[in-house]
């Protein structure tokens, strides 16, 4: 089981620079913990009081420390960006690494956002199946027309000389499960998915893998905080998911690194390859604190 890290990118009431220099921070632990793998979210139009760091340039500044021979990436809400757009920054974002890159995404939500954005919220699913296909076949170096998005004669270099990855984010509807298994090297499983659903879904998944002649690979995010002291760790979380975070409550995982290192071993029986860890809302010495031991977790489950 890989164990990675996405670095959290929204910082309410942070001025800019913190943030950034917050996110630069995060990323260094990561590299330092000797992490399978790091990415970063994608949101847009998220008002003035809270700082979010965008991923495209963020990641470029962040592959400066992270070693190149691991993977790195980022999520694109593809119906809300234009697919050249995608296929661009993902081409020269690759050229940055030399392991595979991994590209998450996802059909995204929040009717402001895609408001602001000029998006559709009723066709976001059909935008997300052509958005990737285009991109792929951009990335293959083809020329491609879309006639329905009004593309015509699109080509890009530089194109990913390594794997790219492609993470394909989901809760449990099948429609997007089967989307999962038919485009994506692996099902991204969203962090509220537990328990049976969980498990029924991951069944779900592997059944539409059969279907489309392909390998699953289940990646599950988990809202997380490790830290020295077990029982201060666990008080700690429970007071951030009781004002609210995120509106999760017995997903969050917290604890010392051995409770942390069982309960994601406890995933394995549900076939989950890679542990994508979120650092909860906490400051931002206790955030780094937290990804450094999470180093120590990745080395008990090996």
């Amino acid at each position: 089981m890989r164990v990675g890290v996405s670095i959290t990118s929204g910082y309410a009431g942070v001025e800019g620079r913190e943030a950034v220099r917050a996110v630069i921070e995060r990323g260094r632990a990561a590299a330092a913990a000797d992490l399978d793998h790091l990415t970063l979210g994608d949101h847009h139009s998220t008002g003035t009081a809270r700082a979010y760091v965008q991923n495209v340039p963020a990641i470029g500044r962040m592959m400066a420390d992270w070693p190149s021979d691991r993977s790195i990436g980022l999520l694109l809400l593809l119906p809300l960006w234009h697919p050249v757009l995608a296929a661009e920054q993902i081409g020269t974002l690759a050229a940055m690494s030399d392991a595979p890159f991994i590209v998450q995404t996802g059909i995204g939500g929040g009717a402001d956002q895609f408001a602001a954005m000029g998006a559709s919220l009723s066709s976001r699913g059909r935008v997300a199946d052509v958005s990737i296909a285009a991109i792929k076949r951009l990335l293959r170096g083809e020329v491609v027309d879309i006639a329905e998005i009004g593309v015509s004669g699109a080509s890009v270099s530089p194109r990913p000389s390594q794997p790219v990855e492609w993470w394909i984010g989901a809760g449990s509807a099948p429609p997007a499960i089967d989307r999962a298994a038919r485009e994506g090297d692996a099902w991204y499983a969203a962090p509220g998915i537990d328990g049976d659903e969980l498990r029924a879904t991951a069944d779900a998944y592997r059944a539409a893998c059969d279907r489309h002649g392909a390998t699953p690979r289940i990646a599950l995010r988990r809202d997380v905080l490790v830290g020295r002291d077990h029982e201060a760790t666990v008080r700690l979380a429970r007071e951030v998911v009781d004002r609210g975070y995120r509106g999760l409550g017995d997903q969050v995982i917290s604890g010392g690194v051995e409770h942390v290192a069982e309960r994601f071993a406890s995933f394995r029986s549900v076939g989950v390859d890679d542990i994508v860890a979120r650092t909860i809302a906490v400051d931002q010495p206790t955030a780094v604190e937290s990804i450094g031991l999470l180093g120590d977790v990745r080395r008990l489950l090996a």
